[in-house]
C-alpha cells in the first residue's frame, strides 16, 4: 500500500458559550464529514475556553502534530473574540490589522447603513503574514497562518469558510467503508472479531452495540484505505458470524 496517502488534521473549537452549554456546537460534525469527503482524517477534537493561555497551548500542540489545524469561534467584534491575538501569540507575531480585510470592510459597510465601528474593526486583526480566508456571507474574513486556518464560530460563516479553504488543502486516500448488520450483541463476537482484526491489521473495524424491541445485535464497520483489504475483512466477519 505505499501509494497510500494519509493527511490529518484536529479541529479546535473554542468559546465559553460552548463549554457552558449555552451554545450547541454544530460545526464539529460537520467540519467531520467535510474532510472525510475531501480524503483528511480528523484525528482529534478539542474545546477550550476564551483563556489565551489555553488556546495558544492547543494551537502549538495541535499544529506539529497533525497536517491542517481548523479553528472556530472568537474572531468577532466584541472584547472576549481573542482567538486573532492567541493565535499571533502562539506564533510569535504581532497581531495587525490586516490591509486587504480592511478594505473588504471598508467596502462592505460603505454599501451598508451601518457604521464601521472600532468594534467592528476587530474583525480585520491577524497575525502578521496571515493569509485571509474569505467570507461570502458576512464578509469578516477568517485567516490562515502555515497549517492553522482560523474560522468564524457562526456554523452558516464557517461553512462558507470552509468552502473557501477547500481548493487550497492537500487531499490523501479515501477512507472505504462497508457495514455489517450482526444479530448478535457484542459479547458473542467479541473474542473472534478481536482475531479478525489482528489478522487484517490494515483495517480499522469497529462494534456498536444496538437495542431494538428487547434484543441486542451489533453493527460491524470495516474502514480502510483498499476496497481489497476492506472486502477481505468483510468476507472474515461474515463468514464467522455464518459459524455462529
Amino acid at each position: 500500500m505505499s501509494d497510500v496517502k494519509v493527511v490529518t488534521a484536529a479541529m479546535l473549537v473554542i468559546g465559553d458559550e460552548i463549554l457552558s452549554g449555552r451554545t450547541k456546537d454544530k460545526n464539529i460534525g460537520f467540519v467531520a464529514d467535510y474532510l472525510t469527503g475531501l480524503g483528511i482524517d480528523l484525528k482529534e477534537v478539542r474545546i477550550v475556553a476564551d483563556e489565551e493561555a489555553d488556546i495558544v497551548e492547543a494551537v502549538n500542540s495541535l499544529r506539529t502534530r497533525y497536517t491542517y489545524i481548523f479553528t472556530s469561534g472568537g474572531i468577532g467584534p466584541t472584547h472576549d473574540d481573542i482567538t486573532a491575538d492567541s493565535v499571533s501569540v502562539a506564533f510569535g507575531v504581532p497581531c495587525i490589522q490586516h490591509p486587504e480585510a480592511v478594505a473588504i470592510l471598508e467596502e462592505h459597510y460603505a454599501s451598508t447603513n451601518l457604521e464601521l465601528t472600532k468594534s467592528r474593526m476587530r474583525m480585520t486583526r491577524t497575525p502578521q503574514g496571515a493569509d485571509l480566508i474569505h467570507n461570502s456571507v458576512s464578509k469578516a474574513p477568517g485567516f490562515r497562518i502555515e497549517n492553522v486556518h482560523v474560522m468564524a464560530g457562526v456554523p452558516k460563516i464557517m461553512q462558507a469558510m470552509m468552502d473557501s479553504i477547500a481548493p487550497t488543502l492537500e487531499s490523501g486516500t479515501k477512507m472505504l467503508s462497508r457495514t455489517i448488520d450482526c444479530p448478535f450483541g457484542e459479547g458473542a463476537i467479541s473474542g473472534p472479531l478481536g482475531e479478525i482484526q489482528d489478522n487484517h491489521s490494515d483495517t480499522l473495524i469497529g462494534s456498536y452495540p444496538r437495542y431494538e424491541s428487547g434484543k441486542y445485535s451489533t453493527q460491524i464497520v470495516v474502514r480502510g484505505r483498499s476496497a481489497d483489504l476492506v472486502d477481505a475483512a468483510a468476507v472474515a466477519i461474515n463468514n464467522m458470524l455464518d459459524g455462529i
